[in-house]
């Protein structure tokens, strides 16, 4: 019983660090958000890569067992439609047709024990699957 306990305790914790981070990050004319900790450990992805000509570029493709799926990757492209935020240092660019699928989405970083990777807060997604790669 203390162990669940002292587990929610460390929950309420860190979730009320996750709320304070997110709440300061600033964008410019955007519909999708990233937090400070997810702009940083995107700035130093993009270092390690030693290219300043890459942007975090966010889909929305058809796939998975719910219906769409989230592809993250680096991309040097400017395709048309594409809609540019910048974070700091980070840029990221949503194409026109994900636009819709991701406004007032948030993304951030996760570093705990039982998981670590980018995650998205999307107030449009209906549902999603069990493991939590795809959603309606």
């Amino acid at each position: 019983m203390r162990e669940v306990a002292g587990r929610l305790s460390q929950y309420a914790k860190e979730e009320s660090m996750n709320m304070s981070t997110e709440t300061t990050t600033t964008t410019t004319t955007s519909t999708i958000q990233l937090t400070d900790i997810a702009a940083g450990k995107v700035a130093a992805l993009l270092a390690q890569e030693g290219r300043d000509d890459l942007a975090l570029r966010v889909a929305v493709q058809p796939g998975g067992c719910s219906g769409l799926r989230y592809q993250l990757y680096f991309d040097d492209r400017d395709m048309e439609g594409d809609s540019t935020h910048v974070f700091g240092t980070v840029k990221v660019v949503v194409d026109k047709m994900s636009d819709p699928y991701l406004a007032g989405a948030t993304i951030d970083f996760v570093d705990t024990i039982e998981k670590q990777g980018f995650t998205i807060d999307n107030p449009n997604a209906g549902g999603s699957c069990a493991c939590g790669d795809s959603f309606h």
